[in-house]
């Protein structure tokens, strides 16, 4: 990913939160020499290994699991808010349309998981991360085992221990104090969510 030093973001902590608000990641490979993605759910495991590991699940005949060797560097790109940045909201002066936004590249090679009971913990560990404190969660407890046994096998499961991290945060930094206080003034006004909550990014990040 293109990244000029003004828009780049090192902290793991921030990196890491970028992708538990946002798990709904896009995993991109190559076969047949062109580039193949497969759009899924990841849970990531903070603590396992330098830079955290991502676990996730294609469906059994996707053949992006045949890339899940151990060897075949995979990426994963996990989107933040975004949102169109009109000049309107810029102090008088030259000036044109842009995009502010922010986004995670997680680098790694995967390797497919085969123990049945440890596929089961990952789903585990995703459906709680999905259904949260919801008082009903749902929970594979008291399904017919049959049928969530069969279910399990019916994906590949993986774990893609991340060897590179790297993160753009584009959010007005070339434009004066004024000009980002306004952008996220406007933006806040927005009646679509992902422009409210980039909104609350700026400022959040403003003295960064």
């Amino acid at each position: 990913m293109f990244i000029p030093d003004l828009y780049r973001e090192t902290d793991p902590d921030v990196l890491h939160g970028l992708i538990d608000a946002n798990p709904f990641g896009i995993l991109i490979g190559q076969r047949d020499d062109a580039p193949f993605a497969t759009h899924i759910p990841f849970v990531l495991d903070h603590a396992a290994g330098p830079n955290g590991t991502l676990v996730g699940h294609v469906a059994k005949n996707n053949p992006h699991g045949e890339l899940f060797d151990g060897k075949t560097m995979l990426l994963a790109i996990f989107e933040g808010p975004h949102a169109y940045v009109s000049p309107r909201w810029y102090t008088p002066g030259d000036a044109v349309p842009t995009w502010n936004y922010a986004a995670v590249h997680a680098y790694g090679a995967a390797r497919e998981i085969t123990d049945i009971d440890t596929v089961r913990a990952q789903q585990e560990a995703l459906i709680a991360a999905s259904e949260g404190n919801h008082p009903d969660a749902w929970t594979m407890d008291g399904q017919p085992e049959r049928y969530i046994e069969g279910m399990l096998r019916g994906v590949t499961a993986f774990e893609m221990p991340i060897d590179r991290l790297e993160g753009k945060f584009k959010l007005s930094q070339n434009r004066p104090a004024a000009d980002r206080t306004n952008v996220a003034h406007e933006l806040a006004k927005s009646a679509r969510e992902t422009e409210r909550d980039l909104a609350a990014l700026m400022r959040e990040r403003a003295d960064k």
